[in-house]
């Protein structure tokens, strides 16, 4: 494993979260279950009030302080929102920019996603999505990469992974649209948080009626939320991309038949991983996996 390119993931960055209240404050806010990370990671999210998407981060625990694997570009953001919830709780909120950084090796384990194990100088994390894109390393800041960004993003793709604000789109996405459902990205038996009463309405009352999706771009691959068209009518939204794969932001009822997806000058063909939960009627459409 050792000999695998060591990726950097230059849009990710690091903040630490101190203080006796780390995990009550924590727990009471993001989509996901922080009480016991002993050994392993969670994905997780930061809502709006009314359930839309604001940030997603990789949390893990250090000891006395838990960390957060955090877009970089929206870093100061996220900081900013934590601290307006914190009133009275013991916490901290450290930037750990300059001291840690993000990097991906594109590995195969067995391990479950999420195990996370100490390595020097840091952490080895099987994804905690999709142990298909390998691990995620948390290490000294200067350690030297050995691989290419674009590697790691197109696996990435392939698998139908959201990449923060790439693809989520801050107070407006929904989350169960984006496959966190099936990434393990929200608990559905832990306690209250912000936004989870739309958050469970969605899935319980079945109202997801897009789906973010990998797709094959067969022509020029056009900008980040163009629309997406079948027969004429406005069905989606292109997401990030790279070469001829992309993910699209699809409606559901536009997903099966013979008429294809368009944008701008490119033909979509839809590539959804075996992981995605679709409700389609077998053979409508390959599936990657």
């Amino acid at each position: 494993m050792a000999d695998l390119p060591l990726i950097p993931l230059p849009n990710r960055s690091l903040i630490a979260v101190g203080g006796d209240d780390r995990v009550t404050f924590l727990q009471g806010l993001v989509t996901n279950d922080v009480t016991n990370l002993d050994g392993k990671a969670v994905w997780s999210a930061l809502l709006t009030a009314q359930g839309k998407y604001l940030h997603d981060f990789i949390i893990l625990t250090d000891g006395d302080r838990l960390l957060l694997d955090v877009e970089a570009g929206r870093r100061d953001d996220l900081i900013r929102r934590l601290r307006m919830f914190r009133l009275r709780a013991k916490v901290e909120l450290t930037d750990l920019t300059g001291q840690l950084s993000v990097f991906a090796r594109l590995d195969e384990t067995d391990a479950a996603r999420g195990t996370v194990t100490v390595v020097e100088g840091g952490w080895q994390i099987v994804d905690p999505r999709q142990a298909g894109l390998g691990h995620r390393l948390i290490l000294p800041a200067d350690t030297p990469a050995t691989g290419d960004f674009a590697d790691w993003d197109r696996a990435r793709l392939t698998l139908g992974i959201p990449d923060s604000s790439r693809d989520l789109i801050p107070e407006k996405s929904i989350l169960l649209d984006n496959g966190f459902d099936e990434l393990a990205g929200v608990a559905w038996n832990k306690g209250c948080y912000v936004g989870q009463e739309l958050t469970a309405r969605t899935k319980y009352r079945g109202l997801v009626k897009k789906r973010l999706l990998p797709v094959r771009v067969a022509g020029p691959l056009s900008d980040a939320g163009t629309i997406v068209t079948r027969d004429g009518a406005d069905v989606g939204e292109i997401r990030s991309g790279r070469d001829d794969q992309a993910l699209a932001l699809v409606r559901l009822d536009a997903l099966s038949g013979e008429v294809p997806l368009l944008c701008g000058g490119a033909t979509l063909a839809p590539m959804p991983p075996s992981w995605i939960n679709l409700p389609r009627t077998e053979g409508d459409m390959p599936t990657n996996g």
